[in-house]
């Protein structure tokens, strides 16, 4: 039994998962041997998928994912898995609809995350709304994809929400940022009622001056409760002479506020390192996406992308993952504050 516990969801006993590889003992993140698990052309007229997100659903596994389709456009794609490696996608793009059934599709939708809340699963992606925005969809069944009011103005992206309510309301984490290939960012935290309106802003955390993180930085996988607080992977980005380089950054937010920080590791918890986290469409990118976990064993499986071209898995434990970022937080005043001023 765990000593940090994951909260508020049901046990995985069909997780992804693969132990840690002898020699790597002080790395709290090990990669899955075979990744990537998605590679190029993975079905007819899509050239590559990747920054993907799943949920577990009906004992076994389903996806959002980004589909670079052959004309350079993204849409967002349905995939299933019996196990949550090996999976078979829709040839066709997901058709969404507006909540009279009529047809109501972007036009592009790339970067997209899932998350059940109660007895829903919403995805939201970024997408053109007059500006890079995001874009928020419900569904039950994963055949009707149901599209709702955009939550922000232009410009934005990298929306989470978080798993559950707090304080009776829906909570989304995202990026302000502008149209291009933004040079700049910090996260916010935004509530909502009814999923409509949002609200009562708050700053998060900022790029800080760990060289990794310099440049930007934006949400990731959906927040996991856990008894220490909500964890958080998310992605912080460094500028070089050859371009940016994405890495995975961890933080722990408090449980009732999550705009307060109460851990945030000074250090990266995964870099590019191996050939397709180096070398793809955009190389040098390490980009997370989605998490599933298991409360029963502790263990969580990471998806993320690579390179703008593949999919992959990585793993850890969640005591062994809170337990580094307290071992090695650094947090700042505007971290710990409430983040209104």
């Amino acid at each position: 039994m765990s000593k940090v516990q994951i909260l508020n969801c049901d046990p995985l006993p069909n997780i992804p998962w693969q132990e840690r590889p002898e020699g790597i003992k002080d790395a709290p993140i090990w990669r899955y041997k075979e990744n990537p698990i998605i590679n190029r052309n993975p079905i007819k007229e899509v050239a590559r998928i990747f920054n993907s997100a799943v949920v577990p659903f009906e004992g076994k596994y389903v996806g959002v994912f980004r589909g670079e389709q052959r004309n350079g456009v993204s849409m967002i794609y349905f995939g299933r898995s019996e196990d949550g490696i090996h999976w078979d996608f829709e040839e066709n793009k997901i058709e969404f609809v507006n909540e009279n059934g009529e047809p109501f599709q972007p036009i592009y939708a790339y970067d997209p995350r899932l998350v059940k809340i109660e007895d829903t699963y919403y995805t939201m992606w970024c997408q053109d709304f007059y500006g890079a925005s995001i874009g928020l969809a419900k569904t039950k069944d994963f055949k009707t994809f149901t599209r709702l009011e955009n939550p922000f103005i232009p410009f934005n992206r990298n929306a989470v929400l978080f798993p559950r309510r707090v304080n009776g309301n829906y909570l989304m984490l995202s990026r302000p940022s502008d149209s291009g290939h933004t040079p700049f960012g910090d996260i916010f935290l935004s509530q909502s009622p009814d999923l409509t309106y949002w609200g009562k802003h708050r700053h998060v955390m900022g790029r800080s001056f760990e060289w990794w993180e310099s440049l930007k930085i934006g949400g990731g996988a959906a927040p996991i409760e856990t008894t220490e607080g909500w964890l958080l992977f998310y992605h912080g980005v460094s500028g070089t002479c050859n371009g940016y380089v994405y890495s995975i950054g961890g933080a722990i937010l408090d449980i009732d506020n999550p705009s307060i920080v109460k851990y945030r590791c000074e250090n990266f918890l995964l870099t590019p390192e191996e050939w397709y986290e180096e070398r793809g469409f955009v190389g040098n990118v390490t980009f997370p996406c989605a998490t599933v976990h298991d409360p029963v064993t502790g263990r969580i499986a990471l998806y993320y992308g690579c390179a703008d071209s593949y999919v992959s898995l990585a793993f850890t434990q969640v005591d062994d993952i809170v337990s580094y970022i307290r071992e090695h937080s650094l947090v700042r005043g505007e971290d710990t504050e409430i983040g209104i001023r």
